[in-house]
C-alpha cells in the first residue's frame, strides 16, 4: 500500500511536469504559426497635445546604480512641462545623499524630479510606486528599477504603442542584459530569459492572452491601474497580480521587442537562487489569491489554461525534487525501475530536450547571440540551473502555497 502511494507520487510529479511542457510546446506552435509582427505604429500627436507622464525609480540602498538610472530618465526624450521623474527612494545608506545630488542636477536642468523618501518601507516596492502615484496624477507611469537603462526614444516609442492601444493597460519592452556575456551563469540566465521575452511573452501578447508586466521597462495606464484596485503588496509579484487584476476588468496590454531596456543578472548563484526564489513565492501567492477569479472570469479557454500553467509553472521545481526522491524510493521498494517508469524516464527527456532547444534557439538566433557551438555549450548549463532550483527553492515554494510569507529581498546590483 505504501508502495502504492509512492508509486503516485512519481506519477503525479510526471504529470505536473508534461502539463508544463505542454504550454511550451503550444508557445512554440503558435510561434510558428502567428505571422509576423507589425511593424511601426501610429506616430504620437504634436507635442503640444501629448499627455502627462510620470516616471517612477524605486530604489533601495541602490549606491552603484543610483545616480545613472536618474540620469537615465533625465535624458528621455519628452516634453519637460508634461514630465515628472519620482526617485522612490526607501534607502538606509549612501544611497540617498547620492540620490540627493543626482536630483538636485536634473532640477537645476528644469526638469520636474522629486526625490520621494517615505517613513518606512510599508509595501515595499508596491508601497513605494503607489505612494508615489498619490502624488502625481499623470494619466501614464512609467517604471524602471535602479539598474534598468532605457535610450532617450524608450518613452516616445513606447507611449506610441500605449496611445494607438485604447484598450492597453500597459506596455512592457523586452529586456536585454549589460552583463549577459560575463560568466556561464549571465549567458545561461539571458539564454532563458531570451526565451522568455522572444517566445513566451511574444506569443502571449500576440493571441490576446494575459502576459506578464516585468516590473521594469513599462508604463502603466493610470485608469487601468485606478480601476483594478492599485498596487498591491500582499504578494512578492505585484507587477503579476496587477496584470492578471487588469486583464480580470477588461484591460489588456502590449508587447514589444523593440525599443529595449538594458538591466543586470545577478552574477552569484546565491543571487540568482534567492532572485529566483522570490519569483516563484510571488507566483505561487498570486496563484492562490487570483485563481478562483481567473477560473470564474469570462475568458476564452485559451486564456485560462495560459495563465494556470504560467502561474502554476513554479511548481515544477517541488515536482522534480519530490519526484527524484520518489522514484529512489520506488526503485528500492521493488527491487528494479518498473517498466512504466522507465518508458515515463524517456519520454521525459525527450520532451525535456525538445523543449530546451525549441524555447532557446530560435530566439537565440533572431537576437543574433552567436554561433551553434557557443549556444550548446550555454544550453547544456540550463538543466544544472533548473537542478539547482529544484534543490534550493523546493521547500520555499511549498511553503508559498501554503500561505507562509516572507519578507521581499531585493537582488544585489553591482552597476555592470
Amino acid at each position: 500500500m505504501l508502495l502504492s502511494a509512492v508509486d503516485l507520487v512519481v506519477v503525479l510529479c510526471f504529470a505536473v511536469q508534461f502539463a508544463l511542457a505542454g504550454y511550451y510546446f503550444y508557445l512554440l506552435y503558435w510561434l510558428k504559426e502567428l505571422p509576423a509582427a507589425a511593424g511601426g505604429v501610429a506616430p504620437l500627436p504634436p507635442d503640444s497635445e501629448l499627455p502627462r507622464v510620470l516616471v517612477q525609480l524605486p530604489v533601495y540602498n541602490e549606491p552603484t546604480v543610483v545616480e545613472r538610472a536618474v540620469a537615465m530618465a533625465g535624458r528621455l526624450d519628452w516634453p519637460r512641462d508634461r514630465l515628472t521623474i519620482q526617485l522612490l527612494d526607501d534607502s538606509t545608506d549612501l544611497t540617498t545623499d547620492i540620490a540627493a545630488h543626482a536630483i538636485a542636477r536634473l532640477n537645476k536642468e528644469g526638469i520636474d524630479a522629486r526625490h520621494v523618501r517615505r517613513a518606512d518601507r510599508g509595501g515595499f516596492k508596491a508601497g513605494a510606486l503607489a505612494a508615489g502615484m498619490a502624488l502625481c496624477d499623470a494619466p501614464y507611469v512609467a517604471v524602471f528599477d535602479a539598474d534598468f537603462v532605457a535610450p532617450p526614444d524608450w518613452l516616445r516609442r513606447t507611449m506610441a504603442a500605449m496611445l494607438a492601444d485604447s484598450h492597453a493597460a500597459f506596455v512592457q519592452t523586452r529586456i536585454e542584459w549589460g552583463n549577459g556575456e560575463r560568466t556561464w551563469l549571465t549567458r545561461a540566465q539571458r539564454l532563458m530569459q531570451d526565451a522568455h521575452f522572444a517566445v513566451e511573452q511574444d506569443v502571449r501578447a500576440r493571441r490576446g492572452v494575459p502576459f506578464q508586466f516585468n516590473g521594469t521597462g513599462g508604463i502603466w495606464r493610470r485608469a487601468a491601474v485606478e480601476e483594478a484596485g492599485g498596487w498591491s503588496h500582499d504578494t512578492l509579484s505585484e507587477d503579476l497580480d496587477l496584470v492578471l487584476r487588469t486583464h480580470l476588468k477588461g484591460w489588456g496590454g502590449v508587447f514589444l521587442m523593440e525599443p529595449h531596456v538594458v538591466g543586470e543578472l545577478p552574477q552569484k548563484l546565491d543571487d540568482f537562487g534567492a532572485q529566483q526564489s522570490r519569483w516563484s513565492k510571488g507566483f505561487v501567492q498570486v496563484a492562490r489569491k487570483l485563481m478562483p477569479q481567473v477560473w470564474n472570469a469570462g475568458w476564452p479557454g485559451e486564456a485560462k489554461f495560459t495563465t494556470t500553467v504560467a502561474l502554476g509553472q513554479q511548481l515544477v521545481f517541488p515536482a522534480l525534487a519530490v519526484g527524484v526522491v520518489a522514484l529512489i524510493v520506488s526503485i528500492v521498494g521493488h527491487g528494479h525501475l518498473t517498466g512504466f517508469f522507465r518508458f515515463l524516464l524517456w519520454v521525459w527527456l525527450l520532451g525535456m530536450l525538445a523543449v530546451l532547444f525549441g524555447m532557446t534557439w530560435g530566439a537565440y538566433r533572431k537576437l543574433g547571440r552567436g554561433g551553434l557551438a557557443r549556444y550548446l555549450v550555454t544550453a547544456a548549463s540550463v538543466p544544472a540551473l533548473i537542478v539547482y532550483l529544484a534543490a534550493a527553492n523546493a521547500g520555499a515554494i511549498l511553503g508559498a502555497g501554503l500561505g507562509r510569507k516572507t519578507e521581499f529581498n531585493r537582488t544585489p546590483k553591482t552597476g555592470t
